[in-house]
């Protein structure tokens, strides 16, 4: 046993579980030697499970898998998130859990900056019209044209480490920046105004963008209500990079069609897929990727730093790991 009781390195094994990541052999071309093999479905994860003492895991988790699992010591998430664990139960076995928070830093802000480029330009019209073999005359009406970002004010709700560097990028393209955060205090220089996170109504209200960057709560859960889709700008769109339960998605469809704003940005929604029959599809002031914003090419990478760093911690004797959870 390592100095925290943890299993030591000639003695370890890590299982990766996803359905489409290249975790285990980015971690093999790492040259550690630590045993690890990879797993892409639910069957041969439940088959497998049982020798892992480390699981590499996101979207395959299921909570019976922990009857699965008699060497499990510590989780590793995929993904910043870790809504889907069972906490208590992992406190009670005594498994660690630690969260891929601040991978998708970069990837994230900059997807959300891709969608705010991307909808005051009109970039999916301009799309549409390649496909039709039209070219668009001028425009009269001055509303109807793309729009530039200097002098716009970009709210973000949830100044965290991906809130900030959107505020950041933001800030770059001449916005003016205004968020919300649960405690404003040391966010001096972030953004232009920070507020704590009852004012979220001055923030729809001042916004010409809104960007959701907050953890899916019980607080956040419904965040973007129907009243507070009718606080927002009839010119303003709201960006979700977040999780698709913080927003009233009724209540969103039905702004997007009446006017009530402008357009939105959706990389999360409640049901993902999204259905085929789903109404968001044929929105003309929608832009839609597959829950994609932090999916690049140097995540892999980005996740197995994190990884290795927390096995550096253990075999150190740390007691606490980067991003724990549990």
């Amino acid at each position: 046993m390592t100095a925290t009781g943890f299993v030591p390195r000639d003695a370890l094994t890590i299982c990766f579980a996803h359905v489409a990541y290249q975790m285990g052999a980015a971690f093999g071309a790492r040259g550690t030697g630590i045993r690890h093999f990879e797993v892409r479905d639910l069957d041969a994860l439940m088959a497998r499970l049982p020798e892992a003492h480390v699981l590499v895991i996101s979207g395959l988790w299921r909570n019976t898998l922990l009857e699965q699992a008699p060497k499990l010591r510590w989780i590793q998430s995929i993904g910043a998130g870790y809504d889907q664990f069972p906490l208590e139960d992992l406190r009670r076995r005594g498994i660690r859990l630690s969260s891929a928070r601040g991978v998708n830093r970069n990837a994230v802000s900059e997807h959300a900056l891709a969608m705010i480029l991307a909808l005051a330009r009109k970039l999916p019209q301009a799309r549409d019209n390649q496909r039709r073999h039209t070219w668009r005359g001028m425009i009269a009406d001055i509303g109807q044209r793309e729009d530039e970002l200097t002098g716009k004010t970009l709210g973000i709700i949830g100044l965290g480490h991906i809130g900030s560097r959107t505020a950041a990028l933001g800030k770059a393209f001449g916005m003016r920046v205004i968020a919300t955060k649960r405690t404003p205090a040391g966010t001096s220089g972030v953004a232009d105004e920070v507020w704590p996170a009852e004012h979220i109504e001055d923030l729809l209200r001042a916004a010409d963008f809104v960007v959701l960057h907050c953890p899916l709560t019980d607080e956040t859960r419904g965040l973007i209500s129907r009243p507070r889709l009718a606080l927002m700008k009839p010119s303003a769109y709201l960006i979700n990079v977040a999780r698709g339960a913080c927003v009233d998605e009724p209540a969103l469809l039905a702004a997007l069609r009446d006017g009530t704003i402008a357009g939105a940005g959706l990389d999360h929604l409640m049901d993902e897929p999204l259905p085929a029959g789903s109404p968001f599809w044929d929105l003309d002031n929608v832009l839609i990727t597959p829950h994609t914003a932090g999916e690049t090419q140097q995540y892999e990478s980005n996740v197995l730093d994190i990884l290795m760093g927390n096995l550096g911690r253990l075999e150190r004797g740390e007691q606490t790991l980067q991003n724990q959870v549990v």
